[in-house]
């Protein structure tokens, strides 16, 4: 990890925050898709800039499809 790296830092605020947002929204609505996708963007704050930023937007998508079919 790198956080001379300002790009690092921001890319993981952002994508940390919006997996926090599925993350609460998951526990609070007890739907347990959205809260796995919140999970697995917060924890892909520890890897590099390109691909927690690849893993975080797979995730959200997972968790529309998966939201749009009923899950």
């Amino acid at each position: 990890m790198d956080f001379t790296n300002s790009s690092y830092v921001w890319a993981s605020v952002i994508w940390s925050g919006i997996g926090g947002g599925y993350l609460i929204y998951g526990w609070r609505q007890k739907e347990s898709v959205p809260l796995i996708g919140g999970v697995v963007m917060t924890l892909a704050c520890f890897l590099p800039a390109l691909p927690m930023t690849l893993i975080s937007l797979a995730a959200m998508v997972a968790v529309y499809v998966l939201m749009k079919q009923g899950y």
